[in-house]
């Protein structure tokens, strides 16, 4: 476990970590006061749960009027009686909202946009957002208020000085970024300017659990020079595999060794496979109907599945009175009966998608991995648990899961990585690059296959469209401050026209490093565009075929080793070079459907 830290700082500030699932949300934070030692802690006392002290999530649930406007969130959503006045106000009842931020192209097997229940009318998932965050906020700045000594004074004089670290799953990419940091500003956590959005921070949900692994102690068997762990966060809707090697131990420092992993076979899944069976199970029985399916699908989130650990020992799932039975679909006094192996089978995916994805770490890492941690709130699963286990000790691995607080795992190691950044470098996910036109060579083969593309540039030069230029390889490591840059050289016949660039940036998703983008183009996916003025860049004229024309040579530099990207633009000027500003902007219809 790392030595404690001292603020070194010279205002006091305060670090706030929002993990919002998709089952259950919990908010961490520490004040940083100057010559203070640095202290992690977690938000357990929410409306609707006073009767429940110590519990640090809330579920990730809201109602809303048929206006729009929120009615209640979390734990008081789920009040006893709720559901009573949902029926007489004909409220709107909203959960796994999250993964409905999901890319469409993460495990676009596993779950698509008609498997989730649809958002209120006239509501955007980043306004369903941004209400949780803002009652996360609220419920955040209550507690600091109440528990704290001059609690108000003490949050007066911080409000406008708050950093935001936002959790999100691995899968997650800049758009995703995008929409939550629009929902935070929407939500009130900081103002819609430059400065407010710097202060909101992002961190894969997988680095976040390794840093409170680390904090807790809980690695400190495989804290050694040179060790590996696999970090498996198990939540309600994706489960999060990253790898990391130890370089050293004091300080602490780690390196992903392979791409991390996102897979959406959380135990929501496990619920929404329960439920086909219980349509078809049900099929002929009185019990079809969605009331009493409804009511079972609760009793077994809630009883059934934490407890389940033997698929040779039944299951009950109670849902009605002494007097409904229908032996034909095993239910008796108004209980369910559920073989070992029907239970079995709901966890089986997940189990065997986590394993797969394990063993796809340890085949892409650049170092040996033989321990594993299970955290996140589907961990707490006992078959889950002791059947992964058993599967990863065949294969040399041991799993340890902590005994306590798996579910605070994350937001605490949000406020963690703002205050340690344990991970110096991170491994990219897809290959980036971007569309390019290649100077025509009669002499390739594939050039000439491609001579009837080919068109002329102002300097005279033939060049042929659609071209790929590999700016970062998949697989590559990248260090925090690292830059990856990429020249570009504009031509055109008037000089004004070069006072502004955009460039696409575009993943490709395939194996091997590609030549052109209309060679399997469903690879391929815009990312971002990059936006940037180049009027102080200087142009140089030229005399072409056609007469004068003008070119202007930059680099575009990007900052990819951090949790979000930024870029900037470099040019040259009397031997010196200048930098200026890049926007990036990330846009829905740039996502393409699959």
């Amino acid at each position: 476990m790392p030595s404690p830290q001292v603020y070194r700082g010279l205002v006091r500030k305060l670090v706030v970590g929002i993990d919002v699932g998709t089952t259950f949300s919990g908010v961490s934070y520490a004040v940083l006061d100057p010559g203070e030692v640095l202290s992690i802690r977690t938000i357990n006392r929410y409306p609707g749960q006073e009767n429940d002290s110590g519990n640090s999530k809330i579920p990730s649930v809201l109602y809303y009027r048929q206006d729009g406007t929120l009615h209640s969130v979390g734990a008081e959503a789920k009040a006893p009686g709720m559901e009573l006045v949902a029926e007489d106000e004909n409220l709107i009842f909203v959960e796994w909202f999250k993964l409905h931020l999901r890319p469409e192209s993460l495990d676009a097997g596993a779950i698509s946009r008609k498997d989730l229940a649809p958002l209120p009318p006239k509501k955007t998932v980043i306004e369903v957002f941004a209400d949780f965050l803002n009652y996360l906020f609220d419920c955040a700045r209550r507690y600091i208020s109440e528990t704290h000594g001059n609690g108000e004074s003490l949050w007066n004089s911080v409000k406008d000085r708050i950093e935001f670290v936002l959790s999100h799953p691995n899968g997650w990419e800049g758009l995703q970024q995008g929409k939550m940091r629009q929902a935070a500003v929407l939500a009130g956590l900081v103002p819609d300017t430059t400065v407010g959005h710097s202060r909101i921070h992002f961190v894969t949900e997988g680095e976040a659990s390794l840093n409170y692994c680390i904090n807790n102690g809980l690695a400190t068997h495989a804290m050694q020079d040179g060790k590996g762990v696999i970090i498996v966060d198990a939540g309600g809707g994706t489960v999060d595999i990253s790898s990391y090697l130890f370089l050293s131990t004091s300080p602490v420092s780690v390196e992903e060794v392979t791409s991390p992993e996102c897979i959406l076979q959380g135990s929501t899944r496990v619920n929404v496979r329960l439920h086909e069976h219980l349509k078809k199970h049900l099929a002929s029985s009185a019990f079809a109907n969605e009331e009493d399916i409804k009511s079972m699908l609760e009793h077994f989130d809630q009883n059934a599945k934490p407890v389940f650990k033997d698929e040779k020992e039944p299951s009950y799932i109670k849902f009605g009175g002494m007097k409904d039975n229908d032996p034909k679909v095993n239910i008796r006094r108004g209980q369910l009966t559920l073989s070992g192996s029907d239970m079995a089978s709901f966890f089986k995916p997940a189990l065997q998608s986590i394993f797969n994805a394990i063993q796809s770490q340890r085949d892409g890492a650049s170092s040996t991995l033989l321990t594993a941690f299970l955290v996140g709130g589907f961990a707490a699963s006992p078959w889950l648990y002791s059947s992964l286990k058993k599967k990863l000790e065949a294969r040399g691995v041991a799993l340890y899961r902590p005994d306590s607080h798996t579910n605070k795992a994350v937001a605490d190691g949000a406020v963690s990585f703002y205050l340690d950044h344990f991970v110096s470098s991170r491994v990219t996910k897809v290959t980036y690059g971007t569309e390019v036109c290649v100077k025509y060579d009669p002499d390739d083969p594939e050039h000439f296959a491609r001579r009837y593309q080919k068109f002329v540039r102002p300097s005279g030069t033939f060049r042929l469209p659609n071209g790929f230029s590999v700016v970062l390889q998949k697989g590559t490591r990248i260090r925090e401050k690292e830059e990856i840059s990429e020249w570009f050289l504009q031509e055109a016949r008037e000089s004004r026209t070069l006072s502004t660039i955009s460039c696409d940036v575009i993943c490709y998703r395939g194996r091997g490093t590609p030549t052109w983008v209309d060679v399997d183009p469903e690879m391929f996916a815009p990312l971002c565009t990059i936006y940037a003025d180049t009027s102080r860049v200087s142009r140089q004229s030229k005399q072409g075929i056609n007469g004068v024309y003008y070119t202007q040579e930059f680099k575009i530099v990007l900052l990819c080793g951090l949790t979000e990207m930024q870029a900037q633009l470099s040019w040259m000027e009397n031997g010196v070079e200048k930098r200026g500003p890049a926007r990036i902007v990330y846009d829905d219809d740039l996502q393409i459907s699959r």
